[in-house]
């Protein structure tokens, strides 16, 4: 099934608030670094961002921001994008409940989440994945690494997801079991607009407490996270799909420095 812009509307999400703690040496806002690396690689043109928002479907699009916000919306300003501050970085779950509002005056009825640093993801593979809200009210990209490494993974049953289990849950399960789990959380959906206005609220009534460091002591911080909103849905039958990507640099987010030179060299493949 092949649909236009005008068939399928789309509204995007957009999360940059972060500062990525592990790119060292660098203190900006890490969506901002450039694929195309002049002086260092901290340095450049073609910030990841604008890469990213270059593939994503036309329509709305909000953006999520904190960490240097103001350079990230001196870059994206001319996009058109909405922006949503998230005051306390509180989650995945968190980001996505600072735009509550944008989400409920959309007309678009399909709104696909993305992460600011995960700019290779092509437009036809967010196709796929909003075409798959047909059949689902909710579509989870994956990928299948060689190594899980400490990724969450698809527990899938049917076709349909049934739960999303982080590193810390299954690298207890027996090595049989483990082998069997092929597909990674991404962190990247498409969700029908009408799911996600009504499941947002349940989100906001469930903070999770998560022990973190703050100014080098230990504290007890309330954090929220989408994979809860995905799981509440599954617990009342709601349709969990999925679709994993051929190549999993696709879904290679930028992390730290070797990340942002492996992207770079990948950017000036395409480009060349």
């Amino acid at each position: 099934m092949t649909l236009t812009n005008t068939d399928l509307p789309v509204a995007s999400i957009i999360m940059a608030a972060g500062r990525g703690s592990r790119m060292k040496g660098y203190e900006g806002n890490k969506t901002l670094l450039p694929l195309e690396p002049a002086a260092t690689v901290f340095s450049g043109r073609h910030p990841i961002i604008l890469h990213l928002m270059g593939n994503l479907p036309s329509g709305p699009k909000a953006m999520i921001v904190n960490h240097c916000k103001e350079q990230v919306m001196e870059t994206t300003r001319h996009t058109g994008v909405v922006y949503c501050e998230q005051p306390v970085l509180n989650g995945t779950g968190g980001a996505i409940l600072v735009t509550r509002d944008f989400v409920a005056s959309q007309r678009a009825p399909y709104v696909i989440i993305t992460m600011g640093d995960v700019p290779f993801v092509k437009e036809t593979t967010y196709r796929t994945l909003v075409e798959g809200l047909s059949t689902h009210d909710l579509m989870i990209l994956g990928f299948s690494p060689d190594d899980k490494k400490q990724y969450g993974v698809l527990e899938i049953e049917k076709g349909r997801v049934r739960k999303i289990t982080e590193w810390k849950f299954w690298k207890e399960y027996p090595s049989q079991r483990q082998a069997m789990l092929t597909v990674c959380n991404s962190g990247i959906y498409a969700v029908r607009k009408a799911e996600l206005v009504a499941y947002l609220p349940i989100l906001a009534s469930r903070p999770q407490i998560v022990q973190k460091q703050v100014n080098g002591k230990m504290m007890d911080i309330e954090e929220f996270f989408f994979t809860d909103l995905i799981e509440t849905m599954v617990q009342d039958g709601k349709r969990v799909g999925f679709h994993v990507v051929e190549d999993e640099f696709e879904t290679m987010g930028i992390d730290d420095v070797a990340a942002l030179e492996k992207a770079q060299a990948i950017y000036a493949g395409l480009a060349g």
